[in-house]
């Protein structure tokens, strides 16, 4: 019986697991770290509780957000005619197509994390300032209407800016302001190499989908552009991280460590030799998806250290 029981809560679990889509809970995670990095390196302040408001409500809103993405994903009918999606790159959880959560389940677990963002946003904001929430309610409702009618930032092909935004500058001065409690250029422009990273990681994701999405209405840029045009927007995305590091660092803006970045170049050059040859074939194009994911992963780690 207890075998039976721990199997049961394992097995639901791991279902969880798959549905918030955790191995890509980095997008939220690295500029929390990325912001207190730099915080701590121009004030020496370090409050653990309050970074760890930040690490948990940041992380909650992205769970929201890819939660309630799937299930509006399949109230629109994207998921149910993607046959070409690669895991774990793309075409969502699958969750409710696989039988394993009901839409209503899912919407559910979009407002359980949604909740917990928004009370822990509401007391940061009373205890390091306002700026909290008002960061907060940004990328709550952007992550929310990525793809929720009516608004459905994806289909209007501007949902790339909004999720480099979000997981790229707001959330790395929201952990920035909740350590010294004030706004400065310094985070905000050591953070657009995340931005743009995570927009090109969702940009790079969008080739596998493109034929669901475009029979789906879902016009996001990949399918503005079309697969061979857009991977020339996916190599201007990559170069345009280190030109940014590069002018930022030559104006004295953010640390000249954080050129330690450029590392990843040879990662960005794989990438874009990938999407440029395979941007039709869903499946040859999987090493352009992987290493634009590894880049924002080594970037922010990066960045993290170089403050």
């Amino acid at each position: 019986m207890r075998r039976t029981v721990l199997w049961v809560v394992v097995s639901r679990l791991g279902i969880w697991a798959r549905e918030i889509r955790a191995p890509f809970l980095t997008a939220s995670i690295l500029p929390v770290l990325v912001g207190t990095a730099i915080a701590y390196a121009k004030y020496g302040v370090f409050y653990w509780d309050f970074f760890l408001l930040a690490f948990v409500g940041g992380v909650c809103l992205h769970i929201g957000a890819n939660v309630a993405n799937d299930y509006f994903d399949y109230k629109s009918g994207t998921d149910n005619i993607n046959v070409e999606y690669t895991r774990p790159f793309t075409g969502g959880s699958r969750m409710i197509q696989q039988g394993l959560m009901t839409p209503r389940a899912v919407f559910a677990e979009a407002m359980v994390f949604y909740t917990i963002a928004l009370v822990i946003g509401i007391y940061l904001a009373f205890t390091r300032g306002i700026i909290v929430i008002v960061l907060g309610v940004i990328g709550m409702f952007s992550g929310f209407f990525y793809t929720a009618p009516p608004i459905d930032l994806a289909k209007r092909g501007i949902g790339e800016l909004f999720i480099g935004l979000n997981f790229g500058i707001l959330m790395t001065l929201g952990a920035y302001f909740v350590q010294v409690q004030h706004l400065a250029w310094e985070p905000a422009l050591a953070a657009v190499p995340l931005a743009i990273l995570i927009a090109a990681v969702l940009y790079i994701n969008e080739f596998p989908d493109y034929n669901a999405d475009k029979q789906a209405g879902k016009r996001h840029l990949v399918v503005r552009l079309g697969r061979k045009y857009a991977s020339m927007g996916h190599a201007v995305l990559l170069g345009s991280v280190y030109v940014s590091i590069l002018i930022f660092v030559a104006f004295g803006w953010i640390s000249p460590l954080t050129l330690v970045v450029l590392l990843t170049m040879p990662l960005a050059i794989t990438s874009v030799r990938f999407s440029r040859d395979f941007h039709s074939d869903s499946f040859k194009i999987i090493p352009a998806n992987a290493s634009t994911i590894q880049i924002h992963l080594f970037t922010g780690v990066l960045l993290t250290l170089a403050y």
